[in-house]
């Protein structure tokens, strides 16, 4: 990955200055590999996140909102219990490792200070926090290493911390000559320039191999069969690069597709993409990592954790979707219900001529409307006056089974179109907190069968809409899932208040509490971007959003969460903008 050592490096430079003399205010640990710290100093607060997911390991500020869950973590619990107070004394890296070291004065419980550590991790498929006393004594760690699991070191609580040992073989790139440089590419027997320097030296990602490579021959994977000058390109272009790290000038790069997408980032400006790719210089590496990893892994987080959810969802629509084909294939047979009754007409009208035993009768078809003759199969088996009855009964039937399939049709689609709506809050749920709301719903509709003991008496299990203030200063409300919709419109909203949806597909109920009077056209506006933002037309342009006092909505008898009917409305058009939505989003 991009964050290699040099870029940690950089990153700890700028905590350094940042929060150093800070106190820790507060320890969260909304994921089991994520831990959030809450810091105060010089007046601020600022937020510094510790992720240890084996493909987004990092460490820096973030102003990222994350959901706690229930119960805090055993292992949150115990940093409560050793760091809430504590002061950052200084923040160190060794050389050329991807490990931080935070240093501590911690009060105990007597109020007595104390040194510890935190050591951060930053490397290997299992990356780890570390927490040690004064004596260098590991107090707990977030992921426990026996002996037996690890052939170089075990990290365990009462054991001494040692530090990992640098990688074997290779060479770290801050600190070699020149002419060790020369030596070692003489020895070299890689078949390209950034294959060398990757597995050569430490402290290097593959990213900054390739730049290397183009900065001195114009290929990211130039062959050194073809090196034309004796490595002397390379050799500039290398301790160019060095020479900044050591001196600290470093600064946060991200590279973004002509599109848009995020492609990379560095402490350097990334060349090697050249036309294809921008490459903008950001205000902090803190910004950078929050943008390139942080909404990034929380939506990869939510969708492992809604695989199975959404599996249900899925099979249960899939399910209804292929019920309804067959419902709708009945009720066009029904259609054929006149042509049962005809016949039967057709055989009474002729019993004096029929004779038990015929299996067809052709007889005038006094229904065309013409001189033609029908062919009606009989059973031989029955009476002419038993074939007539049959044809009638069937006829009884498809007419009863007509009004009977379009009632259950009207209600396969009500469920079809719920389903589609569930399918579209899990798509746009942002933590936690969204997706315990959806697995509740899910387990009142009777999707899912609810956990014992989960409604203890007197525990209050319902969260909190979503809350924004217009720039204008009005409050305005979103449901995150169908069940907080329903609440939120038909019994928290005042009948005088503003209701808005996006026309015509999935979405939050959007609430503007208006107080008895009209809102601005900027607040209707800014609600309507609300509504855009959360639903299903999120990345579909400018969208119709309707609007209506809440004393004009109402909700059928029978219908599923979240689905309402509304009248005396009007309709806005507006687009999602997530900076506005961050922008008026309460914290």
């Amino acid at each position: 990955m991009p964050l290699d050592a040099i870029c940690i490096a950089a990153v700890r430079d700028e905590l350094a200055t940042c929060i150093t003399g800070h106190k820790i205010d507060k320890v969260q640990q909304p994921e089991r590999d994520v831990i959030l710290l809450t810091l105060r100093g010089n007046g601020l607060q600022s937020k510094l996140l510790i992720s240890l997911g084996a493909g987004d390991a990092r460490i820096h500020l973030t102003e990222h909102r994350f959901d706690n869950p229930k119960s805090a973590p055993m292992f949150c619990m115990l940093l409560r219990k050793h760091l809430i107070g504590a002061r950052i004394i200084s923040i160190e890296q060794p050389q050329s490792e991807r490990t931080i070291i935070l240093n501590l004065s911690a009060p105990d419980a007597m109020g007595v200070l104390s040194d510890k550590q935190i050591y951060v991790e930053l490397f290997g498929r299992q990356p780890n926090i570390i927490l040690t006393n004064n004596d260098g004594l590991i107090i707990d760690c977030l992921r426990r290493i026996g002996g037996e699991m690890s052939d170089r070191r075990a990290v365990l609580p009462g054991l001494v911390y040692v530090l990992p040992t640098p990688q074997p073989g290779k060479i770290d790139p801050l600190d070699i000559s020149v002419e060790e440089f020369s030596d070692e590419f003489e020895k070299c027997n890689e078949k390209s320039v950034d294959k060398w320097l990757i597995n050569t030296f430490s402290a290097i990602s593959p990213l900054i191999s390739r730049e290397i490579s183009w900065r001195s021959y114009g290929d990211t994977s130039f062959p050194i069969s073809s090196i034309f000058d004796d490595g002397e390109s390379l050799i500039r272009e290398f301790y160019a690069l060095m020479l900044k790290s050591r001196s600290v000038e470093h600064r946060p790069w991200i590279v973004r597709s002509e599109n848009g997408d995020l492609l990379d980032f560095s402490y350097t400006n990334i060349k090697q993409y050249e036309n294809t790719a921008v490459s903008t210089q950001m205000d902090s590496f803190s910004a950078l990592l929050d943008l390139y990893f942080t909404r990034t892994s929380q939506q990869e987080r939510i969708r492992q954790r809604v695989s199975a959810t959404l599996r249900l969802v899925n099979t249960a629509l899939e399910r209804t979707i292929r019920k309804l084909a067959t419902q709708h294939e009945e009720l066009k047979n029904t259609e054929k219900r006149d042509t049962l009754r005809e016949n039967g007409d057709i055989i009474t009208t002729n019993l004096h001529n029929m004779m038990k035993g015929s299996s067809l009768l052709i007889a005038d078809d006094f229904y065309s409307g013409e001189d033609t003759k029908r062919e009606i199969k009989l059973d031989p088996l029955k009476t002419p006056q038993e074939n007539a009855a049959r044809y009638y009964k069937e006829y009884t039937k498809a007419k009863n089974a007509e009004k009977y399939l379009i009632e259950q049709i009207q209600i396969g689609e009500r469920e079809k179109n719920y389903l589609e709506s569930v399918i579209s809050e899990i798509e746009l749920a942002q933590g936690e907190q969204d997706l315990r709301g959806i697995r509740n719903e899910l387990e009142q509709t009777g999707y899912i069968k609810a956990s014992k003991g989960k409604n203890v008496k007197g525990k209050n299990t319902e969260a909190s809409p979503l809350e924004f203030v217009s720039s204008t200063g009005y409050r305005i409300y979103a449901g995150r899932n169908n069940t907080e919709n329903d609440r939120l419109t038909l019994k928290t909203a005042s009948k005088s208040d503003i209701w808005l949806h996006v026309q015509k597909t999935h979405g939050s109920h959007v609430i503007i509490s208006s107080g008895n009077e009209l809102p601005d056209e900027e607040t209707l506006y800014e609600a309507a971007v609300i509504a855009a933002y959360y639903s299903k037309a999120r990345s579909g342009g400018k969208v119709p959003i309707d609007y209506a006092f809440v004393k004009h909505i109402k909700k059928p008898n029978g219908a599923r969460p979240g689905m309402v009917i509304y009248t005396d409305y009007k309709t806005i058009i507006a687009s999602s903008d997530e900076e506005l939505v961050t922008r008026l989003k309460r914290n």
